[in-house]
């Protein structure tokens, strides 16, 4: 007899039992296949939800400028997938545009904002978190106008293909950043979040989750007892938590302890989370890492 063939991660692939992506003919069953139509998202982050209600819990956040390919749209929700991690669920349908523009920059500050005209004196029309995808109408020394409309700060923004050398100062630049589960802004960020943004912004690709990042970032390296041997850029895998390395002592991370992006001690960090979660899982080191 042969062995059932376990159906795909539901997070990064888009299956229902009425509706799922035509990639998967043959690997899943659904009533119908689609290919899903492109749309994307014009507001400053968007909540992507595990299920279509406004009161339930949301496993990732979505950026402007981010690209998506639109399965279904039902009472106000859409069911999406994201191009940059191909995660799926649920947004708010009036957030995606389906008029897709072609991103040339993206932020590079923690956060900046679109204001209605070349002016800092003018109230903002939007803040914009870093990672947010731009397409820029117009280049100028003090602003930059997006095609979509607003003026963003030209120190703020960034080509789209140019990367930070060093993705644990971009964590660095985001202690203090209240902890939110699902969160991926400078307003609010989980722990594997803080680790797939920054990564983002040093041209790495990340998946969202810990334990997607556990099995695809790096390679494990060993660490005795002592927890010797550590460098910066090191990520630290506990179950469904993840931290990085500032050194070989400091562990930095966003954690519903301090409610925050933190640093502390590894050890510190060990003795507390050993009570709740149990100990370190994995460390894996990325090629290219961090450097000092």
């Amino acid at each position: 007899m042969t062995p059932p063939t376990a159906l795909p991660d539901p997070r990064r692939n888009a299956y229902r039992r009425d509706l799922a992506d035509s990639a998967l003919v043959g690997v899943v069953t659904a009533a119908r296949f689609a290919d899903g139509s492109p749309g994307q998202i014009i507001r400053a982050s968007v909540p992507l939800r595990r299920n279509p209600s406004p009161v339930e819990p949301f496993d990732t956040e979505v950026l402007f400028g981010e690209r998506v390919r639109v399965f279904d749209v039902v009472e106000g929700w859409a069911w999406v997938q994201l191009e940059r991690d191909r995660y799926v669920g649920y947004l708010s349908a009036d957030a995606v545009s389906r008029e897709v523009r072609a991103t040339t920059h993206k932020v590079r500050a923690i956060g900046t904002f679109v204001h209605p005209r070349p002016d800092i004196k003018s109230p903002p029309m939007m803040h914009l978190s870093i990672g947010a995808e731009l397409c820029i109408a117009e280049t100028g020394e003090q602003f930059h106008r997006l095609e979509s409309g607003g003026f963003v700060p030209a120190r703020h923004v960034v080509e789209a293909d140019r990367h930070a050398r060093d993705f644990v100062d971009i964590a660095e630049r985001l202690i203090g950043t209240p902890y939110l589960w699902g969160g991926r802004t400078r307003v609010g960020i989980d722990c594997s979040g803080l680790v797939q943004v920054s990564l983002e912004a040093a041209g790495l690709v990340a998946p969202r989750d810990s334990d997607m990042q556990r099995a695809e970032l790096g390679d494990e390296i060993e660490i005795g007892p002592e927890l010797e041997g550590l460098e910066r850029g090191d990520l630290v895998f506990w179950q469904g938590h993840v931290g990085m390395m500032a050194d070989g002592l400091m562990l930095l991370h966003a954690n519903a302890h301090h409610m925050a992006v933190a640093i502390e001690t590894l050890p510190e960090a060990v003795a507390r989370i050993s009570k709740t979660t149990g100990p370190i899982l994995a460390v894996r080191r990325l090629a290219g890492r961090a450097t000092a």
